[in-house]
């Protein structure tokens, strides 16, 4: 089991596909790190040596925000925009969607489950 970046990414699955499991390492992202490591993009993580997941995790850490780094990124930008008062940090800060959607009908997932009204049913 190969760990980069704090993550036990699966062995048996294809090197590109493999660190997409890394949080803020998407598809693209996993082809430009093998490209630049010169891993062949069949290959297999449990086919890799050891010096090949070695320059993967430096490459990773020296080139990209991932995982925790990003996490606590992502919050300080979001806590950032409620301190503002700006309209997207209003929306985080009452559980709202905040991009847009609509939340006359949907949005559940955001809102949490539908709360009765008293004196609704006829």
């Amino acid at each position: 089991m190969a760990r980069i970046a704090g993550v036990n990414i699966p062995t048996g699955k294809r090197v590109p596909i493999a660190l997409t499991y890394i949080h803020g390492i998407g598809p693209k992202a996993a082809a430009d790190i093998c490209a630049a490591v010169g891993v062949d993009l069949c290959r297999r993580v449990n086919e890799l040596s050891d010096a090949e997941v070695l320059a993967v995790r430096e490459h990773i850490d020296a080139n990209y925000t991932v995982e925790g780094d990003l996490r606590r990124e992502v919050q300080m930008n979001i806590k950032g925009m409620m301190d503002l008062g700006s309209y997207r940090g209003l929306r985080h800060r009452r559980n709202l969607p905040v991009r847009g959607q609509r939340t006359h009908t949907n949005a559940r997932t955001r809102k949490g489950p539908a709360k009765a009204i008293a004196g609704k049913k006829k």
